[in-house]
């Protein structure tokens, strides 16, 4: 009988089993072994236990090494950074011939309020939606530390926007020079967040509106026309909250006369004084109202004084600008307000003027998608008559054709003459709020191409991103909060885009992935589970069931919210949750390690002799040594205790000797050099310019 030998018996370690341990994918272990000196195959399975205790302690100390060496250059490069900033060193932009306010922000990586005011102390009044030139714009940019270029490639879409606004000035400024007859003036009323402007207008048009808002708060532009001695007045209610600095000043750009609510009780606040600007920008006639004078808080003449300091100087302090006492919440004044906008109508007769006899030209006042209706938009007629099945051109390209229109109070018209807001069915897609709309004289003078749309009609949204400067690399450490958006209308989800766009933070940031109007679906849900963390926002919009379930199932968070700032907020709180702090180091000195006196496990007993600045308990280090000719960082520690002779002090300066206890994972080595430095941890913070 032939008895085989036995097999030796292989004790040792997977080498999946390894990589776990490290937390790494087995090939990127393979791959990494050869650079650590260890060489045991490309398609090695198993390894001894000895050469895995190798492998795993070499792998971690390398690990340490490289971490230390990344701190380190962060480190130098945020010292660069602040060297650099301070010698004025000046980054370089491209910029396009026409550039928009808030897009230069973004370009500059700066808050639009910075640029803002920037503007102003040059001398220029502009609101953030306001087109700058070339020139402009680069000087701007270069009193705000940016080098600017001329950019090569223009955008076709401002060019284009540019040009319509110049064809609607160009048929306006006909208009009041032709044959034009009166129109009804129209008027917007603007002022600070809940100063109480939709209860003024409540109160003019004797209708609730203020109910139907959350939080009071007026969330999109709405369009109402009321009649006065046998005169109509068309209002515009654009929100006075801050979130809504587009439509405000997209608002002051149709209206002849504006109406400045303040309240007696609260007086003259940030918001006021921008809508101020705008007002002032827009050369708009305007009244102020004083409103709440029934508060027993309340004191008009603290408010005149407020608004005299604001560049506003009323009649009362030897102005032209007139004043209204009113309470619109009880009513009272609101007859002498009426009365003074048809006075101020009258004072400006020469420019309230429009020819109802030409093809229709007006402005997209809101726009959204109805789920029965399709695309629909709100359109202040400005000069000629729009009549029904009239087609729709913006920017050169055929929109749609009028199949219905309504007026403020749901009633259907077969025309609308100049100062007429209504709502028009029959877009292709919805348009943007504030895009000229003009009925044209040849339809072929339309181009056949096809419509591009910010907003799609049904579910099918492109995705957006937040802007970058012109030429800044994708940051792969920046870690993103990904978002699905949607909203009622166009105007709150501009708005909304606009907050989100003031978010720049250099560690994380805001990415919207899907953006759109109406009630959240299934697609909404899928979007944001193929990419966490993500979350699915509902502005005054509704999940649909199938899309509770899915979302339920996939684990994603909806947050359904109905005021702006609960958005913002929300969106605010969860990246500062996702932000890690920031280790502040600052280099106190460095000594040298003349002898190690005793040595134990992670702790150490040296003699050291401080070569610049100190070294006092406390302190973190880091040991420096020489390796391959160059000083490299080979591991960091802490000192416990500072003695000089047999006493403990609280500190040792440059040039003398100490003896130092050293607590850490490397073991220092005499010559090494000791790194001294402090360490401050500080919470960061996601702040939004408001």
């Amino acid at each position: 009988m032939t008895i085989r030998p036995k097999k030796p018996i292989v004790r040792g370690m997977n080498v999946s089993d390894l990589a776990r341990r490290l937390k790494v994918t087995p090939q990127e272990l393979l791959d990494k072994l050869p650079e650590l000196g260890f060489d045991i195959g490309a398609r090695a399975i198993k390894i001894d236990n000895i050469m895995a205790e190798k492998i795993f302690r070499k792998w971690i100390d390398t690990s340490r090494r490289e971490r230390l060496r990344g701190q380190l250059l962060v480190s130098s490069q945020q010292t660069k950074d602040r060297e650099e900033a301070a010698a004025g060193g000046k980054k370089k932009v491209a910029l396009p011939e026409i550039i928009i306010v808030r897009e230069l922000a973004g370009k500059l990586n700066l808050p639009v309020t910075r640029v803002i005011q920037e503007l102003m102390r040059a001398g220029i009044l502009a609101s953030q939606n306001e087109r700058l030139d070339f020139e402009t714009a680069a000087i701007i940019a270069e009193e705000l530390g940016f080098e600017a270029s001329k950019q090569e490639d223009d955008a076709n879409d401002s060019q284009e926007s540019v040009q319509a606004q110049d064809r609607l000035k160009q048929i306006l400024d006909k208009d009041t020079e032709g044959q034009a007859i009166a129109r009804p003036p129209v008027v917007v009323v603007m002022g600070h967040v809940d100063h109480g402007k939709t209860k003024t207008l409540d109160a003019i048009r004797r209708t609730n509106v203020v109910e139907g808002e959350a939080g009071g708060i007026t969330q999109h532009i709405g369009a109402y026309q009321v009649e006065r001695k046998e005169r109509l007045m068309t209002f515009i209610d654009t929100p006075g909250h801050e979130a809504f600095t587009v439509m405000r000043s997209r608002g002051a750009k149709v209206a002849d006369i504006a109406i400045l609510v303040v309240a007696a009780d609260d007086g003259v606040q940030p918001q006021t004084k921008e809508v101020i600007d705008i007002i002032h920008a827009a050369k708009l006639p305007f009244i102020v109202a004083i409103n709440k004078i029934d508060k027993p808080e309340a004191d008009p003449d603290r408010v005149l004084a407020q608004l005299a300091e604001a560049g506003v100087t009323t009649e009362a302090w030897g102005g032209s600008v007139p004043v209204v006492k009113i309470s619109a919440k009880q009513g009272l004044g609101i007859d002498d307000l009426l009365e003074m906008i048809l006075l101020l109508a009258d004072m400006n007769a020469d420019q309230i003027k429009a020819n109802p006899n030409r093809l229709a030209a007006g402005t997209i006042i809101e726009s959204h998608v109805d789920k029965a209706e399709g695309p629909v938009a709100t359109v202040l007629v400005q000069s000629g008559t729009l009549k029904r099945n009239d087609y729709l051109g913006l920017g050169g390209s055929l929109y749609g054709r009028v199949r219905a229109m309504r007026d403020w109070k749901g009633e259907i018209l077969d025309e609308a003459t100049p100062g007429v807001p209504v709502k028009i069915l029959g877009f292709k897609v919805a348009p943007s709020v504030g895009d000229i709309v003009e009925v044209p004289e040849n339809l072929k003078s339309l181009e056949k191409r096809k419509v591009k749309a910010n907003f799609q009609a049904g579910n099918q949204f492109t995705a957006v991103k937040v802007q970058k400067m012109e030429g800044e690399q994708s940051d792969q450490k920046k870690v993103l909060l990904n978002i699905v958006l949607k909203a009622d209308v166009l105007g709150s989800l501009e708005a909304i885009l606009g907050m989100l766009e003031k978010i720049n933070h250099e560690y994380v940031g805001v990415e919207v992935l899907k953006k759109g109007l109406g009630n959240i679906t299934e697609g909404d849900i899928e979007s944001a589970a193929a990419a966490p963390p993500s979350v699915v926002y509902g502005f005054n919009t509704v999940a649909m069931p199938d899309a509770a379930v899915l979302a339920r199932e996939k684990g994603v968070e909806l947050k359904q919210v109905k005021i702006i700032y609960e958005l913002i907020d929300d969106v605010v709180v969860r990246l500062n949750q996702m932000l890690p702090p920031e280790v502040i180091r600052t280099q106190v000195g460095k000594a040298e390690a003349v002898a190690i006196f005793r040595t134990e496990k992670d702790r150490m007993v040296i003699g050291c002799k401080v070569r610049q600045g100190k070294i006092h308990p406390g302190a973190k280090v880091i040991i420096w040594r020489k390796e391959e000719g160059e000083d490299q960082p080979v591991g960091e520690g802490l000192i416990e205790s500072v003695q000089v002779g047999k006493e403990q002090v609280k500190e040792v300066i440059v040039g003398q000797e100490c003896g130092v206890s050293y607590r850490g994972k490397e073991k220092v080595q005499a010559g090494d050099m000791i790194e001294i430095f402090t360490e401050e941890t500080k919470v960061r913070r996601v702040e939004i310019q408001r």
